[in-house]
């Protein structure tokens, strides 16, 4: 009879003519070898892998001691029993895939703090540290104290609350904390709502250029993305009634278009809207960077004008306050309350009740809009900044959100700019791989994002970018 410890992929059988230590030892220095345990692991203590396994601690002993011998861990005393350091060389097989970073043509580094240039983070100087800290650890406690019991999957009504009461005021949308559901971001709420609707027809439209999260979320769930351009008004909702006019679902970003800044106009927000009730079809807003518009008032929400209940809203809170939080919410339209809770009470349940209490606390308290109100004037002093620094140099530039889109001779190859850049300690991002791979439509680019963009690395920086784009354009 064989015994498995998973996490270290021990098996022990007993009635295997090699020892139970040998077998532990063998299991162990695989998981080494093969790089499953890494550089450092803190193995299990004699005691415990010797319960889980049902062996004697002395086997267990025996083992570390013979791997210990091999020189693959290191024994310190009371502190317990540590893979070596260095590894040995990790084998591979001939048929293994390489790993890569998830989406690599957006994802580049997870592991560096925000760089300039860089698009979609907040700036990383001028976060209210010692007021989040003072909060995040109160309600730490509090989270601890209420470790043993589920909490609602959709959200701890305390922050559904709050936001419910910000969107009612700051984006015109009035809705109850019932429609709230607190997701794991923007691609949390996305997949939720992909998982949720019933989409009869398989074709969604997406904005051409746009998130290529989303048109990738959109084929992972097995539905057909159909590229819409976005022109000067947004998404060219006459476009697509012409080139799918049966299609379940449209993903838009009504606020500041992403990557381009537009707004959808009301005569498009209304023509969509249209679209969506007639053809029995569901709207998702992306609510991009809604709360940080640089020139004058945030438009109002898309689902604020939604009469038919068709029109699905998400936001975040990875560009106001950290993307480290990965909390995001979604108002649904009142008929979906329920199905959209029971999707997210199987499939995507809301996490960590400490960061959503901290976050209903500091929107609760006010220090939110006193952070947003602060951003906005810090985001357009560096955009100023941006803008006189790079004077006539580089002259073709608009601003589309927080980042400067700097259009580039087409035949520049904005992504080997973006490559180049990044070995720099830049971050600007390569407008090309917004656009539908299949279109023919792609304008080459640059969007510099200007939060993080601090008097000590302004002039640097931009001296270097336009060094680059001298050498490669």
């Amino acid at each position: 009879m064989a015994r498995t410890m998973n996490s270290l992929r021990i098996a022990v059988d007993r009635l295997h003519r090699r020892s139970l230590a040998e077998q532990i030892r063998d299991s162990i220095a695989t998981a080494i070898r093969e790089g499953h345990l890494y550089e450092g692991a803190r193995l299990p203590s004699w005691h415990d892998l010797a319960t889980q396994l049902g062996v004697a601690r002395g086997t267990v002993k025996t083992a570390y001691e013979r791997l210990s011998d091999d020189q693959l861990v290191v024994a310190r005393g009371a502190a317990g029993t540590f893979v070596a350091s260095p590894l040995p060389t990790v084998q591979t097989h001939p048929d293994e895939v390489p790993t890569r970073l998830p989406l690599p043509e957006l994802y580049r580094d997870f592991d560096s703090s925000p760089k300039p240039f860089q698009v979609g983070v907040p700036a990383s100087d001028m976060f209210p540290y010692k007021v989040w800290s003072r909060t995040i650890t109160r309600y730490s406690r509090l989270a601890a104290m209420e470790a043993t019991r589920y909490h609602d999957p959709r959200g701890e009504r305390e922050l559904r609350k709050e936001i419910a009461a910000y969107l009612s005021v700051a984006r015109g949308l009035p809705c109850s904390a019932d429609q709230v559901i607190i997701t794991n971001g923007y691609a949390g709420a996305l997949g939720l709502a992909l998982h949720a609707l019933e989409l009869g027809n398989r074709q969604v439209w997406v904005e051409d250029p746009g998130y290529p999260l989303a048109s990738r979320a959109v084929s992972l769930a097995g539905y057909i993305p159909v590229p819409i351009s976005v022109d000067t008004e947004g998404l060219d909702v006459a476009e697509g009634l012409r080139r799918a006019p049966d299609a379940s679902l449209a993903i838009v970003t009504a606020s500041q278009q992403a990557p381009l800044g537009v707004s959808l106009s009301l005569a498009r927000r209304r023509a969509l809207l249209q679209w969506a009730a007639a053809a029995d079809a569901w709207v998702i807003e992306d609510d991009y960077l809604s709360e940080l518009k640089l020139g004058g008032k945030a438009t109002p929400a898309l689902a604020s004008l939604d009469g038919d209940g068709r029109v699905i809203h998400i936001g975040t809170f990875s560009k106001t306050i950290s993307p480290t939080l990965r909390l995001g919410f979604m108002v649904v339209p009142s008929a979906l309350v329920n199905l959209f809770g029971d999707v997210a009470a199987a499939l995507s349940p809301a996490s960590s009740l400490a960061t959503q209490l901290t976050v209903a606390a500091f929107m609760r308290d006010g220090y939110y809009l006193r952070h947003i109100r602060r951003m906005k004037r810090l985001y357009a002093q560096r955009r100023d900044a941006l803008l006189q620094q790079l004077g006539q140099a580089l002259a073709s530039n608009t601003m589309a959100g927080l980042s400067l889109l700097l259009t580039l001779p087409d035949e520049a190859d904005d992504v080997k700019i973006a490559e180049a850049a990044e070995a720099l300690g830049l971050a600007p991002a390569p407008l090309s791989i917004w656009y539908a791979d299949d279109n023919g439509k792609a304008k080459s680019g640059l969007l510099l994002g200007v939060t993080n963009l601090s008097d000590a690395v302004l002039e640097s920086s931009c001296r270097h970018l336009e060094a680059l784009i001298q050498r490669h354009a």
